[in-house]
């Protein structure tokens, strides 16, 4: 039986992947835990993850600023491949492509969907952390004052090129999941599948390790 693999999407320790820890795992502030994670608003050991069986269950080992799986706080959660984890300032992503795809197979053609709220509510697609008292939370008003960086100036051809591929990579994948993406306009909702959902989280989860080897190539 294979172990959890947790890829932090966001926070501190964005682009980190632990692949294929073996259960009981535990992750929080403090050394010692299978996963230390460097946010001040995560308890100094926050969470655990144990199997029961062939399932694996998530328990809050109360935290102070508590645990949300798919953005519902809870105390003890059964988790499943492409779940959201929510700590502190964390966004941590359960399982391989391969085990949510096999997830989504498993389901399908009739699996649950994500509402996404065009006004930002609890299901849009972005995370907001202007308020430091809050974890990483949906909200589309991040899009208003947004300015996108410039390109560094003076790239050799090959930097420009794999700039250009990177930024080809991106647009190409966003472009496939905005065109399948179901618009409502009575009711101001954008409704997507569960696998292009993960798709999505796919792109995050990449973007998240480019940065950090670009920022600590040695790392």
């Amino acid at each position: 039986m294979t172990g959890v693999t947790i890829k932090i999407l966001h926070g501190a320790d964005r682009g980190k992947v632990f692949h294929n820890i073996e259960p009981p795992v535990t992750i929080g502030r403090e050394e010692g835990n299978s996963i230390q994670l460097n946010d001040e608003r995560v308890s100094r050991c926050h969470f655990k993850i144990q199997r029961d069986n062939d399932r694996l269950v998530l328990t809050d080992l109360d935290s102070t600023n508590g645990t949300k799986v798919n953005g519902d706080e809870c105390q003890l959660k059964i988790l499943r491949h492409g779940d959201l984890i929510s700590v502190g300032r964390s966004l941590m992503l359960v399982g391989t492509e391969e085990q949510i795809a096999a997830r989504i197979a498993a389901m399908g053609t009739h699996g649950p969907t994500i509402a996404h709220d065009s006004s930002g509510g609890e299901n849009s697609l972005l995370f907001d952390l202007d308020d430091e008292q809050a974890s990483p939370r949906p909200n589309l008003s991040f899009l208003a004052g947004c300015e996108p960086p410039s390109i560094p100036d003076r790239l050799s051809p090959g930097q420009a090129a794999q700039m250009c591929e990177i930024l080809e990579f991106v647009q190409s994948r966003l472009h496939r999941l905005i065109e399948v993406a179901k618009v409502d306009d009575a009711s101001g909702c954008v409704t997507m599948g569960l696998a292009n959902w993960q798709q999505l989280l796919e792109v995050q989860s990449r973007l998240a390790t480019m940065i950090r080897k670009v920022a600590d190539p040695g790392g």
